[in-house]
């Protein structure tokens, strides 16, 4: 008998009359708000404007969820492609199923174009995003519990994920692989932030720290599950992702630490119309009186100047007449 587990909510749905409440979808919009507000905050204190992660996350997101799920789909295609599976389960999104590798993949592209259109270099967009990046996963993670998926081997351990029977699964307690990568990602949130501030990363090397700590964590947890999953060599396909992305993240730290060492100054340039502030205001102001006084400086140099050769010539008409004389 276990004495102490973790229970899973009997259902992940709540009806709101006609209105379906999914917890899986629930943990994902909350991620995302956490993910901007963390990312806006990061954005301003490195000179940016306040809106603009908000604006360039419109475009990440919407490519972020579809990435997320053809990776998931693609490299899970059994669950909806074999026989006596409904392929239209492969955009039920709802019941689980995002691959991080993809979203953040595609949610690259979407976040580039975004960039691209306010003259924003996305090295530094993605430096700023970074930590809340990874608090947005470790709040998503949670939706795993309302579905009761995704779960380790069993166990009895006092923290251990009691988990109900149903579709594909077995009564029993397990570990709660979705509670250690939640708190993962809460770590490399701070690692990232601390690092940032001690080491003032820039050019992309804040992001790379995430992925590849995140790749860190990621492997040995993925080496805990037991869903089912394709295997190369004995481990499982996301364990070999997250090693292989783990390097090409260590590389692009080191290479781009040599290359273009330092943090970006400028990090989002101004834009027509956009409002100036108070200290520009006053600058600008002030130049209307600068100029006046700076043509009446001129004015008064002309008449000196027109003065002297007056007296200049007076000086010459009397000579002549004494020579004369």
């Amino acid at each position: 008998m276990d004495l102490a587990y973790i229970p899973s909510p009997s259902t992940g749905v709540i009806d709101l009359g006609p209105i379906p409440l999914r917890g899986y979808a629930f943990c994902i919009i909350i991620g995302v708000f956490v993910a901007v507000w963390l990312g806006n905050k990061r954005w301003i204190a490195r000179g940016g404007r306040a809106g603009t992660v908000a604006d360039i996350a419109v475009w990440a997101v919407p490519f972020g969820l579809v990435g997320g799920r053809l990776y998931h789909v693609i490299t899970d295609y059994q669950l909806y492609f074999s026989d006596g599976e409904d392929w239209v389960d492969a955009f039920k999104i709802w019941q689980g199923g995002l691959g991080i590798w993809g979203a953040i993949a595609l949610g690259a592209v979407g976040a580039w174009i975004g960039c691209r259109r306010r003259g924003i270099p996305l090295p530094a967009w993605a430096d700023a995003l970074a930590p809340g990046i990874a608090v947005a996963q470790a709040c998503g993670r949670w939706g795993n519990w309302f579905n009761q998926e995704l779960y380790g081997r069993e166990t009895h351990v006092p923290w251990a994920l009691k988990i109900s029977e149903g579709p594909n699964r077995a009564a029993g307690t397990y570990h709660p692989t979705f509670l250690y990568e939640s708190l993962w990602c809460i770590g490399v949130a701070l690692l990232v932030i601390w690092a940032d501030r001690r080491f003032k990363l820039g050019h992309g090397r804040a992001f790379a720290l995430y992925v590849a700590s995140y790749c860190a964590g990621r492997a040995w947890i993925e080496y805990m599950r037991v869903d089912e999953a394709h295997h190369i060599l004995g481990l499982r396909l996301n364990v070999w992702t997250a090693l292989i992305v783990f390097v090409l993240a260590v590389v692009y730290m080191v290479i781009s630490a040599k290359v273009r060492p330092g943090r970006e100054e400028i990090v989002e340039p101004g834009e027509p119309g956009e409002p100036k502030a108070p200290d520009a205001v006053e600058a600008e102001e002030a130049k209307p009186d600068d100029a006046e006084a700076g043509d009446a400086k001129s004015e008064d140099a002309a008449v000196e100047s027109d003065a002297a050769v007056e007296a200049d010539a007076s000086k010459t008409e009397d000579a002549a007449e004494t020579a004369k004389g």
